[in-house]
């Protein structure tokens, strides 16, 4: 019953439902967590990370990458393509099905909120500052960080001779999550994952959200192909160093 696929889909579903879960508990009118700040929303999204990677673990995906950039890094570090297709799709069904559900946990709540980029940031990214090259760029050098440390994380050379603990991986890579929002997230909202944004952001624009805004299909590139280039980019790397 259990699959790669599955794993996929459900870990990025559980991801996208927790991530921007607490996202909307923060920017939503009269959520009793309202106002809770940029630290809260960080450390949601690294428990999310944490708590979508043992679910994909469990329902058959033992890589559990939940996100396009980490599928394609790993694939050029390592030369084997075979996940590129069948992963990405898995992850942006399970990211829409997430924001689907969000959307409907806080349902009263998307009439009680006036302001229409609060309501698009629950779903998912835009820029501080909108200026497409530097915005490329944060997502690019983001994104790097994740697949390269995550990559060195699991590395046979990190905690030598005995390596990452069983179980203790997803508890490392929800921290480096973490540390990426708290370091690098306040320019682009990082997404470092297209499924992450895309998913949620077709999921805004189909839903019936009251008094809801433009989902900014001009932006949705850069969470895109930032992304792509910065998990490509490191894989090229972790390929050159043998990590």
């Amino acid at each position: 019953m259990v699959s790669p696929i599955l794993g996929e889909f459900l870990g990025t579903l559980v991801l996208i439902l927790l991530g921007n879960g607490v996202v909307a508990n923060v920017l939503l009118n009269r959520s009793k967590a309202a106002g809770g700040g940029w630290i809260v929303i960080t450390a949601g999204w690294a428990f999310a990370v944490m708590s979508g990677v043992f679910t994909a673990a469990a329902c058959g995906s033992s890589a559990a990458h939940l996100n396009p950039a980490v599928t394609f890094g790993f694939a050029m570090a390592s030369g084997d393509w075979s996940n590129v297709v069948g992963f990405p799709a898995a992850q942006i069904l399970g990211a829409f099905v997430g924001a689907v559900l969000v959307w409907v946990h806080f349902y009263p709540h998307w009439a009680e909120t006036a302001d229409k980029e609060a309501k698009l940031a629950c779903f998912c990214t835009s820029p501080g500052i909108r200026s497409l090259i530097p915005n490329l760029l944060s997502e690019v050098i983001a994104t790097f960080v994740l697949v390269f440390v995550v990559a060195a994380i699991f590395s046979k050379r990190s905690l030598s001779p005995n390596s990452v603990a069983p179980g203790l991986g997803p508890y490392l890579v929800a921290s480096l999550v973490w540390g990426i929002g708290l370091s690098l997230g306040g320019t682009t909202g990082y997404a470092i994952n297209p499924a992450r944004d895309f998913g949620p952001r077709l999921a805004h624009a189909i839903l019936p959200i009251s008094g809801k805004g433009s989902s900014e299909w001009s932006y949705a590139l850069v969470p895109i192909a930032g992304p792509i280039i910065g998990g490509i980019l490191a894989g090229l790397l972790v390929r050159a160093l043998g990590i």
